[in-house]
Parts: C-alpha cells; structure tokens; sequence
C-alpha cells in the first residue's frame, strides 16, 4: 500500500481491522479487515513518523523511536494524553459510562471503565479474555467506583501487557475463566452501601469470553515476539489469532511469532510474500521469559 501508513489495530466489532492512512493525514483514510488462515506479510520502508493527535497529522511529521508503542512525538503524546478520559480533564463529560471487570488469566484481574457507545470494544482492544459489565453511570461516578475498587479489594486498573501475553496460550477451560471473574464481581457488589456510588447503577454479572474470536485455541506458545521494525524490516506468515493488539503469525518454519501492531504504526509498510518470514528486531521466549537476541 505504497504512499499509505498504518494507524494500527481497532476492534470494532468481533473482526481485528487493521488501519490506514495516507502519508500526511490528508483525505480519508481506509480500513483492512483480517481473517485467520490468511497470509499477511510486511516490510519496513523509510523511516516512523509520529501519526499525530486526536485525528490530526503531527505538524512537523517527527521521526519516532521504533521500539515505542506510542508512536508519538512528546508534543503530540500531550495533547492525546491531555483529551483522553484516563486524563481526569472532563469531569462534565454528558456521555454515560461503563465499569467493567477484565480477566486476562490466573489472577489476573483488573477495573476499568470505557464509554457506553463504545460497546464492548475496549475490552477486545485490551485482550481480555473474559469480562463483565459491572455498572453504568456517569464519568465521575464511574471513576469513583474503580477507586473503591482498588482501594477496597485491591484490583489494580492497569496489567502490563507483556504479562497478559505470557499468559494467553496456557489458559484454564471457560468455566474456571468465569468462575474467578463471578467471585471478583460478588466481592464488588458487596460495597454496595460501603462507599459504592449512589449514581452508579450496577449491571447483572454476565461473563463474556473472548477466547474463541481471538482464536487462542489454535494459537499455540509464542516462539518470538518482535520488538520493533527497520527500514527494510519483514514480519510475514499465516495469522493465526489475535488479541488486543497483538497478531500471532505461524511463519514458514512453522513457529509462532507475535507482532505487536502497537509498533507498525507511524511506518510506511510494502506488501512481503508470506513466506518471507521475519527479518526484524525479536527476542525468543521460553521457560516463561525473554531469552533476548535477534533473528
């Protein structure tokens, strides 16, 4: 897709879609929609540039590291960060909001909160294999509810994202997957009463599994996980699943690699034979851990 640059993975319904848009940020942008069993294949050309902010170019197209997941320049990483809900800057936000419970393996549980027009879609965005609704109310009702939750049962609101990825290939059967998930949710409405707030509606506890339009039942473990592009860099094979914003790819040797398309945003990428394999920065993983190097 010559004279196009990838703005990264979105899950805007039960389908990873990658995006695109032309360099610059001028006219309207396309979308790709992936399908496991098909063959995908990428190279590197030039340099990253920074995709801007809130849906708007970076001024001055900045060059950015490679290994950022970020892909934005200081300037523009302020200005996103500062109209983001995570921000605290729109205490008069009108819209409604959710309080979900997100389960990304064995004792792994966080709180989170996303906009109810929004749907379920955060929840894909993050790779969480199970989730429920919790309640439904205001923004800052929302924002109190996931302090409580922290503060009183000590469910953190943020899982670093090499930990859900470790985890994701050796999970328990769905009925244990939801079990943890139903015992939390209890523990949560329990506060009722106990500092729970009143504007806050709490929502019956209904587990919704991701596994199966993730695919995670033919992903299998992880052989390498790349860890950024280079101008000429290749990442190619058959996709086998996905989560969050993570693409596992069977490559022509037959291992599984993991592409976080967090890195492919901001690059300009030409199409590559799905046979061409992976020629870009990566570090083995084995025994539960990073074994470092590159292939």
């Amino acid at each position: 897709m010559s004279g196009w640059r990838c703005t990264g993975l979105s899950w805007p319904g039960d389908v990873p879609v990658l995006g695109w848009a032309r360099r610059g940020g001028a006219g309207r942008g396309r979308t790709s929609a992936l399908a496991y069993g098909t063959e995908l294949g990428f190279r590197a050309d030039g340099e990253r540039h920074c995709v801007g902010a809130r849906g708007n170019a970076c001024p001055v197209s900045a060059v950015v590291p490679v290994r950022s997941t970020g892909a934005r320049c200081a300037e523009c990483a302020r200005l996103d960060r500062a109209h983001s809900v995570a921000a605290d800057t729109i205490a008069d936000d009108p819209r409604t909001y959710r309080v979900y419970l997100a389960w990304f393996g064995p004792g792994m549980v966080k709180v989170g909160i996303t906009g109810e027009a929004r749907g379920a879609a955060r929840l894909r965005e993050q790779g969480a294999v199970v989730f429920s609704w919790l309640g439904r109310g205001p923004l800052m009702a929302a924002r109190r509810t996931e302090e409580l939750l922290r503060s009183a049962l000590g469910v953190p609101d943020r899982i670093p994202y090499a930990r859900k990825r470790a985890i994701r290939c050796g999970l328990p059967g769905a009925a244990e997957r939801a079990a943890e998930i139903e015992g939390l949710y209890g523990l949560a409405a329990a506060l009722e009463g106990a500092g729970w707030p009143e504007a806050l509606e709490r929502l019956p506890f209904e587990a919704v599994d991701h596994a199966g339009v993730f695919g995670l039942a033919g992903a299998g473990p992880a052989a390498r996980v790349v860890t950024g592009l280079a101008d000429g860099g290749v990442v190619a094979g058959r996709l086998v699943a996905a989560a969050g914003p993570d693409l596992h790819l069977r490559t022509v040797d037959g291992d599984i690699v993991v592409l976080d398309t967090r890195l492919i945003t901001g690059w300009d990428l030409v199409a590559a034979d799905a046979r061409a394999g992976v020629s870009a920065p990566a570090v083995s993983v084995g025994g539960g851990g990073v074994q470092g190097g590159l292939f």
